[in-house]
């Protein structure tokens, strides 16, 4: 077990005066249960139910008021009712049980003052018409696989997750935390990953780590779907999203196979509500609000780097590396860089963003998009001269701003930029692994800019 950013989230949770009962949502393995039973170490009761099991799910499926519910659930874990304002229910696996879903309801609107968390794929209550969420009384959070900040924590690397979390980079801290991201950007994020990485330091044992938790998505799909075709579907969609990693894809035959655009599309859309998997749509302006465009092709994100490096078999290549860049034609890089800004984001309604402008003639392509101060800051993945940036430059011609952001294997530097329209704007170069800091950078780049504009 070791430290998750998504305890301080949850942390002010628990402080608010108009607290709902909180779900969790996370695809499977992301360490959602294990969170939970370290934030409910802090209470002085915690009452874990797991509805996969028959006795947790009876005061359920059995219910017929809300009084009677509340009785039997401290009654069942032995627990005091007079010390309910400092316990937490946890409901985990709550997608087994449906109703349990809808019940939350009375847990704020007659027992406001009782800490309840609920976690789970919540699958089957998605897509299941006849299950309705309780709107506007309940409020979630979702958790994504290990951050590099949480894995320096994990492997006990605790000065240099001080030295990264410093604005700005001291020099001397940049070799190490370059040597470190390489190894997280081979590890991937999984916690089970990273826990017997931990205990074993042997990355040739992880192999087994990998291919197990393959197999158990696999063997979910069942679970996703509603008749054997669209097992099939599924399966493929599954197996094929890693070779598709990375690249604007189309439904209709997907990863090579004679299915129509309209099986894939459900197939690739289930994974998606399964967090398995993010199709991301692409912006097609450079000014707010967010308005990705559904009739342009998608970019595939898998669930993990490590998952996605093991599967397409270029794990090696990440060990040899002198750049991140070069491994698998720049797309493992560009992924971790995608899986890093996901980790930072904790609500339902967030996402990756990425930029195109698409002519007859050309088109270009800029690998993510930041909001910041009500701007798209656009953000390049690669190593390379700055002139090489074509894509960066057509967005920061359309701009109403001067900032934009590159990751790469360089120091930390501000450059000015003037594209072939002539507008000049301000590039912040950063290493790979300052990723899950770009707000303090953004801010930081902010003031730097500032500060240089009025020296003049």
């Amino acid at each position: 077990m070791f430290h998750r950013d998504i305890i301080f989230k949850l942390e002010e949770w628990r402080k608010k005066s108009n607290r709902k009962p909180l779900i969790i949502r996370g695809a499977r393995q992301v360490g959602k249960t294990t969170v939970v039973k370290q934030f409910g170490a802090d209470f002085e009761q915690f009452i874990y139910l797991n509805l996969e099991l028959p006795e947790d799910r009876k005061p359920f499926e059995d219910f017929t008021n809300f009084d009677n519910l509340l009785q039997s659930l401290f009654f069942l874990k032995n627990q005091s009712l007079t010390k309910k304002n400092n316990t937490l229910i946890f409901i985990d696996e709550i997608q087994e049980l449906p109703q349990a879903l809808q019940q939350l309801r009375y847990f704020y609107e007659e027992a406001p003052d009782l800490a309840v968390i609920a976690a789970g794929s919540l699958l089957e209550s998605l897509f299941n018409p006849d299950i309705s969420f309780p709107v506007g009384r309940v409020e979630y959070l979702v958790i994504h696989p290990v951050s590099f900040p949480e894995f320096l924590s994990a492997i006990g690397e605790t000065a240099a997750l001080e030295q990264l979390k410093k604005v700005p980079l001291a020099g001397f801290a940049k070799d190490k935390l370059m040597q470190l991201f390489q190894r997280y950007c081979l590890l991937g994020g999984m916690p089970e990953v990273i826990e017997q990485y931990v205990v074993t330091k042997d990355v040739s044992s992880l192999n087994a780590v990998y291919e197990s938790l393959l197999i158990s998505y696999m063997d979910d799909v069942e679970k996703y779907a509603s008749n054997a075709s669209q097992v099939n579907y599924i399966r493929h969609a599954m197996r094929a999203s890693f070779a598709e990693t990375g690249k604007r894809i189309k439904f209709q035959g997907f990863g090579k196979s004679s299915y129509k655009s309209r099986e894939m599309g459900e197939a690739l859309r289930t994974l998606e509500k399964a967090l398995l998997l993010h199709l991301i749509f692409p912006q097609t302006s450079t000014v707010l609000p967010l308005q990705p465009d559904l009739n342009k092709s998608p970019r595939l994100q898998v669930l993990d780097t490590g998952m996605l490096n093991y599967f397409v078999g270029v794990q090696k290549e990440i060990i040899g590396s002198q750049d991140l860049s070069s491994v698998y034609q720049g797309t493992m890089i560009e992924h971790m860089v995608g899986q890093e800004l996901l980790a930072a984001q904790y609500s339902a309604l967030h996402g990756l963003q990425f930029w195109v402008r698409e002519k007859n003639s050309s088109s270009s392509e800029v690998d993510y998009l930041q909001e910041f101060n009500s701007q798209l800051i656009p953000i390049e993945v690669k190593s390379g001269a700055t002139g090489t940036l074509r894509s960066m430059h057509q967005f920061m011609d359309l701009a109403p701003h001067q900032l934009a952001i590159r990751f790469y294997a360089g120091d930390l530097e501000i450059v000015t930029i003037t594209t072939p329209e002539k507008k000049e704007y301000y590039l912040l170069s950063l290493p790979y692994f300052l990723v899950s800091q770009i707000d303090q950078y953004l801010e930081w780049f902010q003031k730097e800019i500032t500060a240089k504009k009025q020296s003049f």
